[in-house]
Order: structure tokens, then sequence, then C-alpha cells
């Protein structure tokens, strides 16, 4: 058998070896340039991007706001529209939150304007998110229901609320038929319409309080039963005042100093003069336009 041998022949001036060494040198020296590229275009690049993402962001809030501005105007117009085709025999009110004026017209005559003070426009979020409530004139068509004179101030929940948080205290709730233990052995129960304080001698003391003076027990402001007498406030509402229903009216004030402002919980405020002049001329069943 014969054997045969291979043998290759290397053309002059030619390295196999330093060939492919060379290529991959290259190709490598390319993929680092590719890659530092890459990194440049990032870096210039995503300041871009977070910027363009915050304008995004702040372009959609400004177009929410935009839209519950453009569905409040729709109402307003809607509102004065309606208003302006009353019959004339019909007298009405209407209140601008915005102007924070009130004008009482019958027909194309103007019977009576006037400041006002309009809700603040704040929220109230009870510990843990139980309740929470915003302070707003409500919008919309509303009625005189009834009239009142000198009227008193039941206090909602809010009012505990918002005045222990101010004064960093806690919040102690009496129920009727409940008591609750007070300094030196005394005891603290509704009976009949008070919330009364009874001692180990049996002598018995009403307790007082106002909107600006609170019932006090262990370091807690307390929350009386809605029917009490402690539950009661004289002279917060002024005057007078004309219920427009869903716990909104329209009455006088012990701060005059806040009509024309946006600080009320909702109801639409006047000063006691011209809340008992509305009283005189404003008949039960009259419409109200807010907007």
């Amino acid at each position: 058998m014969q054997t045969y041998t291979l043998r290759y022949k290397q053309l002059p001036g030619t390295h196999l070896g330093g060939s492919l060494a060379s290529g991959a040198g290259w190709y490598l020296a390319i993929l680092l340039f590719l890659a530092a590229l890459g990194v440049a275009i990032l870096m210039v690049t995503s300041p871009i991007r977070a910027e363009r993402q915050e304008t995004l962001l702040a372009l959609d809030g400004r177009l929410q706001a935009l839209g519950v501005a453009r569905q409040d105007l729709a109402l307003s117009e809607k509102l004065l529209a309606e208003a302006a085709q009353l019959p004339p025999v019909r007298p009405y009110l209407v209140i601008s939150i915005q102007d924070r004026r009130l004008w009482y017209r019958d027909g194309d005559r103007l019977l009576m304007t006037t400041r006002v003070a309009t809700g603040s426009g704040k929220t109230l979020i009870k510990e843990g998110g139980a309740s929470i409530w915003k302070f707003e004139t409500p919008r919309g068509k509303l009625t005189v229901e009834r009239k009142e004179v000198n009227p008193l101030w039941v206090p909602p929940d809010w009012f505990y609320v918002e005045q222990a948080r101010k004064k960093h205290l806690g919040l102690l709730h009496l129920s009727r038929g409940g008591e609750l233990r007070g300094s030196g052995g005394s005891v603290i129960r509704v009976e009949g319409k008070d919330v009364v304080r009874r001692r180990p001698d049996g002598s018995r003391t009403v307790m007082k309080a106002t909107e600006t003076k609170y019932i006090v027990v262990n370091g807690r402001i307390l929350v009386p039963p809605m029917d009490t007498n402690q539950r009661r406030f004289d002279k917060v509402l002024g005057t007078h005042r004309l219920v427009l229903g869903g716990g909104y009216g329209l009455h006088g004030t012990n701060q005059p100093q806040s009509i024309g402002q946006a600080v009320s919980h909702g109801c639409v405020r006047v000063v006691n003069e011209d809340i008992a002049k509305l009283y005189e001329m404003v008949p039960v069943g009259t419409k109200v336009y807010i907007y």
C-alpha cells in the first residue's frame, strides 16, 4: 500500500495566524466602540426621556384640571340659562363660588346683592381613613326648604375630629346610657338633655360646651350625643338661616371678617344684617342656583 503525505505550501508574504489575530482585534475594537456609543447615547437621551415623562405627567394633571373646569363651566352656563328663563313672578337666588357673591333677582330686576363666604375646599381625613370630609359649597340647583330665627348649630363629627387635631388631643365618645369615669371619682353621663358630672357626694353639675370651649375628660375631647344640649351651639350661624337641604344652608355668622373668603365648611355665609333682610325677602320654595 502506498502512503501519501499532504504538504501545505505557504505563499510568500502571508501569515495565517497573524491574520486571524488581527481580524479578531478589529472585531473587538468595533464592539467596544459600539458599546461606548450606546452608553453615550443613553446618557444623552435619558435626561431627555425623563424630562419628557415629567412633561407628560404635568400635562396630564393640567388636562384633568381643565376637564374639571370645563365641567364646572358647563354646569354654570346651564344654571345661568335656566335661571334666566324663570318666570318673572318667581324670584330666585344666584350664588357665585368664584366671585363669592349673591344676587337675589326677580326676572331682570335685581332685588339685592351682597358678598358671601363659601367652602374652603379643604379635606379632613379621620385617623385610619374611616371618614373623609370635603369642605366644598355644592354646585347646582337647591331650594329654600325652611327658614329659622336664631338657629342653633349642631356640630357634625368632623368638628370634634378637627378640634382634637388642632389641640393634639384624643377623642372620647359618650353614648346615652353609658358612663365615663372622671377626676375625683366622678361619673360623667347623660341625664335628660344634658351631659352631667356626678360626684361621690351626690352633687350634680351640668357640663357646658361652646364652639370654642369643649368638654375635656382625662385629656380627651368629649363627643356628646347628638340630642344633648352640649351639642347645640348658639350664635355660630348668626341671627337667621335659610335651610337648603343636605346639611347646607345660607346663614349669618359670628365671624364677619370671613365674608368674601373661601373659609366655610360648605355653607354660604353672609353678614347678619344681610341674612336678616334675606329672611324677610326670600320665601320658602325659592330656587337657589350655585355655580
